[in-house]
Parts: structure tokens; C-alpha cells; sequence
């Protein structure tokens, strides 16, 4: 698979008006199945860092002000457009402003790494019973932060099948982020749970849930002929690995990290590197401008 640390990077002004060039021969490969078949191209995309800017309280986040119609305006011109996301559907959802917007109707919300489901077109909402192991942790979990002298300034972010325990907000993040790190991983294995890291956050939800199964399985249910995925956080390294899978059995792919510094192996897997949700942003208008 190999670095990808040379990625392109599309910082200029007006990068909403061109299509960046991928610094990789797969990528490129990628771009150029996406333009030629868009019909049976899925676009997919995490929520938060990605379409959504991050902020330090998670229910405050909310997409981009014009991520809403660069979408409406690309869905109608690919197989499907998904938002892959560790929240509840229901909230990227409402947080993304995706309901009842003329043009999504090609859009789906793949919540929950794919345990949730909703669909633009109907509006309707698939989920499964949550893992048991995820009451038990909700029920230890805030004895565990007193305990630890770690709980100052963290923030805990209920998801119905996950629980985030966020430390952005204290007064030393990555003290207290490596400080929980540890007391959380034996929570969590105590309950049939693992512990996914992010930017900041913490995540215990049941093991076998990510993006790159979400992905993979939607790919393959559309007999996408192309895959793009955009993420910015370590929840997406498996979406990228999804990619390059597809890759190696015959499907063209474009990996696109929404740049951070936080997350290098990210940065150095992609294919093109943007300058976080307002990069994504100019991206999806341009495929639609291109498409167009």
C-alpha cells in the first residue's frame, strides 16, 4: 500500500472551481471511474471533521452551511451519496439538516458504523437492539471517572448503541486522554465492549462495528463500479483499508483525508488532502460542477 505522504493538498481559494489532481496512480485511477461512471459511483463521508467542523461539545456540531447543497447538488448524479458516522443516524441527521431536502434523495445516513439506517428518499429509520454490554458500561462509567481524578472537563456522549467519553474540554486533553485510555479499555473488555480512539474522545461500543464494514457492505449492495471516501479521524483508517480492499479485487477508489494534523497515518494514506469540512465542501462542488 505504501505512503501516500506527498498527497495532494487543495488549499487555494478557489478550489471550489477545479478538481484537484490525486498523487497517487490509484487515486487518480479512482477520480477518473467517478467521472466516467457516475451512475454506479457512491460518495461517502464521515460526519464530524469531515462535512461537520469539530467543536468541543459534540451536540453542538453541525455540518458546514454549505455542505447541505454541494450534496443536493452531486446525489443526483451518482449511485448514492452516505454519510458513515459513530452518532445515532437520527442525530447526523438533525445535525447535518439532511431531512426533506430536494435533491438527497439519493442520500442515505449509515449511523452507528452502520448498524442504523436512514434513507433520504422515505425518511425511514432501521436500527437494531443495543449490545447489553453498553447499559452495563453506562451504569459503571461514572464511577470510573471519579475514580480515575481524570473526570474534570470531560464529556460524556450518549449514542444508544456507544458511549464517547470526550476529553477536549479538559484543562490538560491529551493528560486526561491517555489517563482514561487504559481504566476504559478494562470497562470495556469487562463487557464484551472495545474502545475506539478519536481525536479527543474515547468510544466503547460492541466489537464488529466500523467503517469499512458500513462501507464495504453498502459498496457492494450498489455494485458500485466506484468508491470516494472522505474522513478525518482514526474511526476512518478502516474505511481507507475498505478502499484499498476494493481496490486490490478490481474497484476504483479515491481516499480523501479532510485535513488534521492530529491524525497523520490518515493525512499520509489519502489520495488528495483538503482543508478540513470547507475543503470537502469545495470537492463535492466541483464533482457536481464536473459532472454537470
Amino acid at each position: 500500500m505504501g505512503s501516500h505522504q506527498d498527497s495532494t493538498r487543495d488549499d487555494s481559494p478557489d478550489s471550489a472551481n477545479h478538481l484537484p489532481t490525486p498523487a497517487t496512480a490509484a487515486g487518480r485511477e479512482g477520480l477518473d471511474a467517478l467521472l466516467a461512471r457516475p451512475g454506479r459511483a457512491v460518495v461517502a463521508l464521515d460526519f464530524d471533521g469531515t462535512l461537520a467542523p469539530i467543536v468541543a461539545d459534540p451536540d453542538r456540531a453541525r455540518a458546514h452551511p454549505d455542505a447541505v447543497p454541494a450534496l443536493a447538488a452531486l446525489a443526483p448524479k451518482v449511485a448514492s451519496v452516505a454519510v458513515i458516522t459513530g452518532r445515532p443516524a437520527k442525530v447526523a441527521v438533525r445535525h447535518g439538516g439532511f431531512a426533506d431536502v430536494p435533491g438527497l434523495e439519493h442520500l442515505v445516513v449509515l449511523g452507528h458504523y452502520g448498524a442504523e439506517r436512514w434513507d433520504a428518499a422515505t425518511g425511514t429509520l432501521t436500527t437494531p437492539d443495543p449490545h447489553p454490554g453498553v447499559g452495563a458500561v453506562r451504569a459503571e462509567l461514572p464511577g470510573l471517572l471519579e475514580r480515575s481524578g481524570a473526570g474534570q472537563g470531560t464529556w460524556t456522549e450518549e449514542k444508544g448503541h456507544a458511549i464517547a467519553v470526550h476529553t477536549r474540554r479538559a484543562p490538560d486533553p491529551q493528560a486526561a486522554f491517555d489517563t482514561l485510555r487504559g481504566p476504559l479499555t478494562g470497562l470495556a473488555s469487562r463487557h464484551g465492549l472495545i474502545v475506539e480512539p478519536g481525536r479527543m474522545v474515547l468510544e466503547l461500543r460492541p466489537p464488529g462495528m466500523d467503517k469499512g464494514a458500513a462501507l464495504r457492505e453498502y459498496a457492494r449492495e450498489l455494485d458500485a463500479a466506484c468508491v470516494v471516501y472522505a474522513g478525518d479521524d482514526l474511526g476512518d483508517l478502516p474505511a481507507f483499508t475498505a478502499v484499498d480492499t476494493l481496490r486490490t479485487e478490481g474497484t476504483p477508489g479515491l481516499l480523501v483525508c479532510s485535513g488534521s494534523d492530529e491524525v497523520p497515518d490518515l493525512r499520509e494514506r489519502a489520495d488528495v488532502v483538503v482543508d478540513g469540512p470547507t475543503g470537502v465542501v469545495h470537492l463535492l462542488r466541483s464533482l457536481a460542477t464536473r459532472l454537470t
